[in-house]
């Protein structure tokens, strides 16, 4: 079996970040949890993924300090999975690629799920990245610095 590559101690911020939640089974199971999902069984029905995989993934995004195992909140001898501050941190990049994919993958009209302000009952407002001055930026308009701990 091919072992899997490690990105836990690369300098790049979005390797070790990919390294952690970069499966497409754990972000839909971040978005699941954003949406309300707390129990295994919800995850797998909303998912329909195999039960050893949800398991792994779960135990994965409890480990990283994504979502936390809970008692579950009306009493029952289940658990529930809540979304730590680490996961609720993740709310940028879900409203990112939720708004990355309206705009690439669905044609005009065609329907979609849409998140929504609950207080303005509105669309969300596409994300934009921001200078510390508040101008908008591009790709071309930034740069990375390495950075050295020597």
């Amino acid at each position: 079996m091919v072992s899997r590559t490690r990105f836990d101690d690369s300098e790049c911020p979005v390797a070790r970040s990919v390294d952690a939640i970069g499966d497409w089974w754990s972000l839909l199971i971040v978005r699941d949890a954003f949406d309300g999902s707390r129990r295994f069984g919800e995850f797998q029905r909303s998912l329909g993924v195999a039960k050893n995989i949800l398991t792994a993934r779960l135990r994965t995004l409890v480990a990283g300090g994504v979502l936390a195992s809970a008692p579950a909140s009306d009493g029952s001898a289940y658990r529930e999975y809540v979304l730590t501050p680490k996961g609720k941190a993740l709310f940028p990049v879900i409203v990112a690629l939720r708004q990355w994919g309206e705009e690439n993958f669905f044609a005009p009209g065609e329907p979609h799920s849409q998140l929504v302000d609950c207080r303005a009952g509105q669309r969300l407002r596409p994300l934009e990245v921001l200078s510390a001055d508040g101008r908008r930026l591009d790709p071309d308009d930034t740069t990375v610095h390495k950075t050295s701990t020597r």
